[in-house]
């Protein structure tokens, strides 16, 4: 039973940060406040988003590896939300990173590669600076983004 409910809350939680993101990734930009999910809190939560490149299901300690420790990730895992399926829109970091920050998939501004010797001459390429981010969508409500 404690198997099914564990399973029922990762899947709950993983509609939820995935709604909450792409809320903020297609609303229009607003006047700084609380979060219109959040009207009550005086203070809206922390948010943090980890990316890694290459890391297999078993590399941390929550997900079963004992010969490196991992604590903090651990601990992360275990005191806050976990989501265990996360899917990517590229097979490469960099346009993949980049749907992430701006919610849309990245052939619709024109990042589908990583940068290399050829492309990184071009002017055009990357994240172009009119692409709206989950940074300037964080910090139209008053959050903090580094």
């Amino acid at each position: 039973m404690q198997t099914v409910l564990r399973r029922f809350r990762d899947v709950l939680s993983d509609m939820l940060l995935l709604g909450f993101l792409a809320g903020y990734a297609s609303a229009p930009t607003r006047a700084a406040g609380p979060p219109p999910c959040f009207p009550s809190l005086a203070t809206p939560p922390n948010i943090v988003i980890i990316v890694s490149d290459d890391l297999g299901y078993a590399d941390l300690g929550v997900q079963g590896c004992r010969d490196i420790p991992t604590p903090r990730i651990d601990s992360i895992a275990t005191n806050g939300i976990r989501f265990t399926s996360g899917y990517v829109t590229a097979p490469v970091c960099s346009p993949s990173r980049a749907a992430l920050l701006t919610g849309r998939y990245q052939q619709r501004f024109g990042h589908e590669t990583n940068p290399g010797t050829l492309l990184e001459k071009s002017p055009i390429f990357g994240l172009p600076l009119s692409e709206t981010t989950l940074g300037d969508r964080f910090k139209n409500l008053n959050y903090k983004t580094g």
